[in-house]
């Protein structure tokens, strides 16, 4: 097509747009995008993930002696471990509650705010972002919630 044209015009006046070029195109695009956000709530998770685990290494530090009560009275480390897992579990559960109620509050002002547009939830988003933010608070929890575990109970009851 291009040599033909090129010969009728005796000059290349023109642009030939393949439509699966530019499909090509956005399909490349799409997927970067998409690799961008999904490198940005990874780090965000593991950010709070880490926030998670200072906040259970300084409850750990400042309840030794507690712990060492807790040990000497007949509690078993699978107590202690039990305990500070579901702190830590219901502190990153009740932060994703959260963020799932300000979304859909976020969602609610804009359908409001933006006449035309729909802003629609999935329940499979909705668990999907439940039950992250619970493993979140499982998997950072673990390590202050094992190193309460092993404390040494007369150590424990030595600090204050």
């Amino acid at each position: 097509m291009t040599t033909l044209l090129t010969q009728r015009h005796n000059t290349k006046d023109f642009v030939i747009l393949n439509t699966d070029d530019i499909r090509r195109t956005i399909t490349s695009t799409t997927q970067t995008l998409a690799f961008l956000v999904a490198a940005i709530a990874v780090i965000s998770l593991v950010v709070g993930g880490i926030g998670v685990m200072n906040i259970m290494l300084v409850s750990v530090s400042e309840r030794i002696s507690e712990i060492g009560v807790r040990m000497a009275v007949g509690a078993r480390r699978s107590d202690i471990l039990q305990q500070f897992l579901v702190e830590a579990t219901l502190i990153s559960s009740i932060g994703g509650i959260a963020g799932i109620l300000i979304a859909v509050l976020l969602g609610v002002v804009i359908n409001v705010a933006v006449p035309g547009f729909q802003v629609s939830y999935s329940p499979f988003s909705i668990g999907a972002a439940f039950l992250t933010s619970t493993g979140i608070g499982i998997a950072f929890g673990f390590f202050p919630a094992r190193r309460a575990a092993f404390l040494d109970p007369v150590v424990a009851l030595s600090r204050d």
